[in-house]
């Protein structure tokens, strides 16, 4: 993928292409501190909020590249934001003839970030329950998003983040960077250029780690360390008492603030499965399962489990808790399975792994990374690899799959209304929110 010339300013760019929205000022490239190499008016002016462990890859992913200038780093827990200011002080400070850099400012209420005008776009890396907040005011501010999966914790969130990126005109990356690898999109090009046959079931595979922690007793209460905002953290969240394997990391498999294993690795694995499958502009017609949910503790996300989608197109696509983790495509003449995370290929017959597309095939493009597709966006306004509908989809089938094992029943889903066919179904969709957070 070749560097987009840019021939405009960004100012004057930003004011002709989304007038509704909050257009950045420019920073000169003085106040930067940077060497000059990428004019100022096409620099793009970031800011990271949720910088624990993924946001801090995903921060130092992009203040890597030289078009994106960071100023501002944001989150409830101070030892993070402090840890991820100087991750970026040093990196620039790196490139200055005396070897400093204090540029970057703290913040601890996201709010605060957005409303600053200088800043172009936000990286997203707080746990799912905030996702949908954040996304629909960093879109309200006219700020670009890039913003990690799943898109939301539930169905109608992620179509308020789709709602209100589309209506201010903003560029929006799902954080899926699985389908950024090479070796997948090629893969999924096999399929969908019929080298398989005419595909019929795909196969998703999902091991879960830390199973013994599902067995462990209800976690005791705990104060609340110094320097974490707990009930920030929560935020639209109900109130909980506080103990530490509720917050950071382990929040993932807890149903208040995220969907267990079928959110976290099978974000990528069926956003996969949607790419193989030519399904990123739609969702399946049914969905059936049946899980293992620990009956006390902490934890409450399935652990074992089984799942299936049927869609339109007569392609089921079959899940489970057991491995190797990653995907499987099966047609009538072949398959191929992508290994997640890694993206090795393994294929029946192995001579699928030497076919060359050809030039009037379909082709699914290349990336040089996930992220840096997000910033040649934003300079071309295009739409990324994983633009909000895909990863409204994406979330959308994660959140279907538990629904339906949490009932223990066949679920029909209707297209056009976006709704189950049932009303129980219909109700678990719904997010409950405490005030003053809204959508």
């Amino acid at each position: 993928m070749k560097h987009h010339p840019v021939t405009l300013s960004r100012r004057t760019f930003l004011k002709s292409a989304a007038a509704a929205a909050v257009f950045p000022a420019i920073i000169p490239a003085s106040a930067l501190g940077l060497d000059g190499t990428v004019a100022p008016s096409n620099r793009i002016v970031m800011a990271s909020i949720g910088v624990g462990g993924q946001g801090s890859y995903d921060t130092r992913a992009l203040m890597s590249m030289p078009e994106v200038q960071y100023v501002a780093v944001c989150d409830v827990d101070r030892n993070h934001c402090a840890t991820a200011k100087g991750m970026v002080e040093e990196h620039y400070a790196a490139n200055k003839p005396d070897g400093s850099y204090s540029g970057i400012q703290e913040y601890h209420d996201f709010r605060e970030v957005l409303a600053r005008d200088d800043i172009d776009a936000v990286m997203i890396a707080t746990p799912d329950h905030w996702h949908a907040v954040i996304s629909v005011a960093a879109a309200k501010a006219g700020k670009d998003i890039y913003c990690e999966k799943p898109l939301a914790n539930s169905i109608p969130e992620g179509r308020a983040v789709v709602d209100a990126v589309r209506r201010y005109g903003r560029v929006f990356q799902t954080g899926s960077h699985e389908r950024s690898r090479d070796n997948a999109r090629y893969a999924c090009e096999l399929v969908r250029n019929g080298r398989i046959g005419k595909l019929h079931t795909i196969r998703v595979q999902m091991p879960v780690d830390r199973v013994e922690e599902y067995e462990q007793p209800p976690s005791p209460i705990m104060p609340v360390p110094e320097g974490f905002d707990y009930n920030f953290w929560l935020g639209p969240a109900r109130e909980a008492p506080y103990t530490e394997k509720r917050c950071h990391f382990f929040f993932r498999y807890i149903l208040d603030y995220s969907g267990g294993e079928m959110t976290d690795r099978g974000a990528h694995i069926i956003d996969l499965g949607q790419l193989g499958n030519g399904t990123d502009d739609t969702l399946p017609i049914s969905v059936e399962g049946k899980g293992t949910f620990a009956k006390e503790g902490l934890f409450n996300t399935a652990y074992i489990y089984d799942f299936a989608f049927e869609f339109a197109n007569g392609v089921r696509l079959l899940g489970d808790n057991r491995g190797p983790r990653g995907i499987r495509f099966e047609g009538e003449d072949g398959w191929i399975f992508i290994h997640v995370h890694g993206g090795n290929l393994e294929a029946e017959p192995q001579s699928l792994l030497r076919e060359v597309i050809g030039p009037d095939e379909l082709h699914l493009g290349r990336s040089l990374g996930h992220h840096y597709d997000f910033i040649e966006c934003v300079k071309s306004r295009g739409e990324p690899k994983a633009p909000v509908e895909v990863g409204y989809h994406s979330a959308t089938m994660c959140h279907m799959a538990n629904i339906a094992m949490l009932l223990g029943k066949k679920l029909h889903w209707d297209l056009e209304k976006e709704q189950f066919d049932d009303p129980v179904a219909n109700r678990m969709m719904q997010p409950s929110m405490r005030a003053p957070w809204v959508i």
